[in-house]
């Protein structure tokens, strides 16, 4: 039974009229709901990341510059990225989320999680605001991981249409997280070829697939589950987390790499295969991208299907 995060707090992240709006949720909660998903899914309560947890990835002037924001009413921290009276404390929920599961999964509590929060996470860099993002949630969970359970290899999927610019630069020369990123290329934000891969001790620990929108779909798939069997059995992970974007489905309005909605079950068993191999089938998957409310919702539900199955 995985462990599944929501929290009517992901609602108070409040964006206007902006594409990572609170209705993401809203539909992929009823979906989940009607479909019998959530029932078959063990619900923890959602409690925030603590300021040690954000430190260990985040510096502590970008955090108070963010938090101060929000106490003046909020604005934009760059110009796509939203902020409101309650982005601060939502952002902390969102990373503890992903704590909370790292931590109940490594202690063989369940064998999954999915935590469906926002905001996403995949883009905040250690001291900057970027693509929709405050915290990098991935990330606080695998440094977590690392220091508090002293693994030695997480591995990092990341699934979005948009390159996990932020994951791998928190990590870029860390060669105990392997950074593994399908993504749609040439697009934004610009980094993700498939010539970054790691620097210094790191070498080697970062993969990427661009992938060149109008590639067929059974094209990608098969190179995402090649690339991943082959990059996860250099890494031998311990733990594998997963940055869960939908916004390479073929309806979505800001990225789209043409996939359908059982697509992300294939993926989905990618995943499930290598950390079956090397990581007691040990996964926590936290929501990024997917900006198609009814479309992300149906994707999320064929998602945490197969984390059931």
């Amino acid at each position: 039974m995985p462990l599944l995060y929501a929290s009517p707090r992901f609602l108070e992240h409040r964006t206007g009229d902006h594409v990572e709006s609170p209705v993401r949720l809203e539909q992929i909660i009823v979906r989940l709901e009607s479909s019998g998903l959530a029932a078959a899914s063990r619900r923890p309560v959602c409690k925030p990341a603590s300021p040690a947890e954000l430190l260990a990835v985040h510096g502590g002037d970008y955090l108070e510059s963010v938090e101060a924001l929000c106490l003046r009413g909020g604005g934009r921290l760059d110009a796509d990225t939203v902020v409101s009276p309650a982005s601060y404390e939502v952002a902390r929920l969102a990373a503890g989320a992903a704590c909370d599961a790292t931590r109940r999964v490594l202690r063989g509590e369940e064998a999954n999680a999915l935590c469906l929060v926002r905001p996403p996470g995949h883009h905040a860099l250690a001291d900057r605001a970027m693509g929709f993002c405050l915290v990098g949630n991935v990330a606080v969970a695998a440094r977590l991981a690392l220091d508090e359970f002293q693994l030695d290899r997480v591995l990092v999927v990341d699934w979005d249409v948009h390159h996990g610019n932020g994951t791998q630069d928190l990590f870029y020369d860390d060669p105990r997280v392997g950074v593994f990123s399908s993504h749609r290329w040439p697009f934004w934000p610009g980094t993700g070829a498939a010539d970054e891969t790691g620097h210094g001790d790191g070498l080697g620990a970062t993969r990427n697939l661009p992938v060149t929108f109008g590639t067929p779909r059974r094209e990608y798939l098969a190179r995402f589950t090649g690339e991943l069997t082959e990059f996860a059995a250099r890494m031998k992970p311990q733990l594998v987390l997963i940055s869960a974007g939908f916004d390479s489905h073929a309806a979505d309005p800001i990225g789209s790499l043409g996939l359908e909605t059982e697509d992300f079950a294939e993926l989905t068993s990618a995943v499930r295969a290598v950390a079956d191999d090397y990581a007691q089938g040990r996964i926590v998957s936290v929501l990024e991208g997917g900006y198609n409310p009814p479309v992300l919702a149906e994707c999320v539900a064929v998602h945490l299907a197969g984390l059931i199955a």
